[in-house]
């Protein structure tokens, strides 16, 4: 574990943290678009939910939940 991983975990561990965390999975990771989005913006929302997935990972390895 880093300290930047145990630096994500405790960040995201407090209540403000866990509510912007949620935040960033709705409008991203639960995020649908519609049949007609454009290419760019499919590649966009996958953008997203790439950092934000990102993000949790570096989370859980904080936490010494992912190796």
């Amino acid at each position: 574990m880093t300290d930047l991983e145990l630096s994500y975990a405790r960040t995201f561990s407090t209540p403000h943290g866990v509510r912007v965390l949620e935040h960033l999975r709705k409008i991203t990771i639960e995020r649908v678009l519609s049949v007609h989005a454009t290419d760019a913006e499919l590649r966009a929302l996958e953008s997203q939910r790439f950092l934000v997935h990102q993000i949790e990972t570096l989370i859980s390895r904080g936490r010494g939940e992912d190796k």
